[in-house]
């Protein structure tokens, strides 16, 4: 039987470099020789691609906050049953750009349902499958908003107001201070290459 592989989930707000970092720290970790899987969250399986296109597309008034929470666990379900549990019980790294923690500082923290409603509900559908190491960018305040007021085509939950992503960025860090083992905030400012290393450095313990 293989040994268990590691599952890893990138995470953070609008404008960190997120997308960036997620190429480069594959690109660090194959090079490292892991047979690395990179998902993506809302989606990565088929199913959960399908419920992707209703969460993002539409006016703000699509979705509830608790019909989107919801809605976020339904393709996350299927994401770990199609993907990620397959890929770490044969060995596999698993990178996801965006996971669980998205929901709970989005819908938890931003969307004022509470980080604890927003975990019962993905917990039952993901059970025991958290990341082993969640990292959190994050750049200094004001910073993140600037950069992702500069990207066009926001999508319906990037085009929300200043203060909800104020709020997502305080809830991540609430997230970090009480799971501090399996959630980490790493320093998104700088060079690429400077942020690809502090990520390294935040899952050196898992690194065979």
């Amino acid at each position: 039987m293989s040994e268990r592989g590691r599952f890893i989930a990138l995470e953070g707000g609008e404008g960190v470099g997120k997308s960036t970092q997620v190429k480069a720290l594959a690109q660090a970790l194959r090079e490292r020789g892991i047979d690395l899987v990179v998902t993506r969250e809302p989606g990565g399986s088929e199913g959960a691609e399908k419920i992707r296109e209703l969460l993002l597309t539409g006016d703000e008034e699509r979705w509830s906050p608790k019909a989107e929470a919801l809605l976020f666990a339904a393709a996350r379900c299927d994401h770990v049953d199609k993907i990620i549990r397959p890929a770490v019980l044969a060995g596999k790294w698993v990178l996801s750009d965006r996971f669980i923690d998205s929901s709970l500082a989005y819908q938890g923290g931003a969307g004022d349902l509470g980080i604890g409603a927003v975990r019962a509900v993905n917990a039952f559908g993901i059970q025991e499958w958290f990341p082993d190491r969640s990292l959190v960018l994050a750049l200094a305040e004001g910073g993140a908003r600037a950069r992702a007021r500069d990207n066009e085509g926001s999508d319906r939950i990037g085009s929300r107001p200043e203060g909800y992503h104020q709020k997502v960025d305080l809830a991540f860090r609430q997230i970090a201070a009480e799971e501090p083992q399996r959630v980490r905030i790493v320093d998104a400012s700088g060079e690429p290459d400077e942020v690809t290393q502090r990520l390294l450095e935040a899952i050196a313990d898992l690194l065979p």
